[in-house]
């Protein structure tokens, strides 16, 4: 794994207003094959609670599963929660979270209304598709479970073919679990994805490109991470995901604007939050100061 040789923001100054947002699983939550740097998430949490940062976790968990792992895993709470591969977006408001219905409102049109369950009707009988339970649906995201030895572009033209015979407009996006060893294919509004989501957010909050900075590991991060947006990749991310991110963002002529977390920084490995902050380093090492 090689990481971009252009450090236009290396050791740039933090500025005043930061948005730091960040994937959950195998990314800031320690939960894949790969070791945990000792230490690595509680200086993660000491560099988050720096007044001018604010903090998004962006997952393809529902809400309450993202509550779930913030007490297992004793994170930082967040400002915002971008859920359901950024088809919901969440404020803290008092403790409590309130689900931001403009952004609801927003990508709802490209269903014509109609929500997930309604999808799975109509993609009802295509072979290679398997819903993934109850609790991994919501309104504006329908999710499946498939086998990694499937046809994939022939099934995902299949369900392009449906969906637009009824004008229903969607974004459809694949990853794959490598511990379960099957592949996750994520149905969601055509303007709703994970990099829509935070655009959003930034949008409301004011926040520019050069204020943010996203970090991930898996497929469902790859629109974020292949974007104009500063990202980094965790150092354990699989190589595939690694090979893919740089082919685009070299392809799209910003490979400045991604890095590959490789270890060593602070003697770390690199591995989940450890790369979040190897990445931090790279693109505003100011942040870090509070670390001592």
């Amino acid at each position: 794994m090689t990481s971009s040789t252009d450090h236009t923001y290396h050791n740039a100054a933090l500025p005043q207003r930061f948005l730091l947002c960040t994937d959950l699983d195998r990314t800031l939550l320690p939960n894949g094959e790969a070791p945990e740097s000792p230490g690595a998430r509680s200086m993660f949490a000491r560099m988050v609670a720096q007044p001018c940062l604010s903090l998004a976790y962006v997952s393809g968990r529902h809400l309450a599963l993202v509550e779930e792992s913030i007490q297992v895993y004793g994170l930082p709470q967040p400002d915002w929660i971008l859920a359901d591969v950024g088809s919901s977006v969440y404020q803290r408001d008092a403790q409590a979270w309130s689900l931001l219905s403009p952004w609801s409102h927003h990508i709802a049109a490209d269903w014509q209304g109609l929500v997930a369950a309604d999808l799975a009707v109509v993609l009802s009988g295509l072979p290679g598709l398997r819903l993934q339970p109850e609790d991994r649906q919501n309104t504006h995201k329908l999710s499946y479970f498939v086998s990694l030895d499937v046809d994939l572009p022939a099934l995902l033209r299949a369900i392009d073919t449906r969906l637009a015979e009824r004008a229903l407009a969607a974004n459809l996006i694949h990853s794959v679990d490598e511990l379960a060893a099957v592949g996750l294919l994520d149905i969601l509004p055509r303007r709703a994805s994970k990099l829509y989501a935070i655009e959003f957010l930034m949008r409301r909050q004011g926040f520019t490109a050069d204020q943010t900075l996203f970090a991930g590991d898996s497929g469902n991060d790859l629109s974020v991470l292949t974007s104009s947006l500063p990202a980094v990749l965790v150092a354990n991310a699989h190589p595939d995901v690694v090979e893919l991110a740089l082919a685009e963002v070299r392809r799209n002529g910003m490979p400045d604007r991604l890095y590959v977390a490789r270890g060593g920084f602070l003697g770390m490995n690199g591995n989940y939050s450890a790369g979040i902050l190897e990445g931090m380093n790279h693109f505003h090492s100011e942040a870090l100061r509070v670390l001592g």
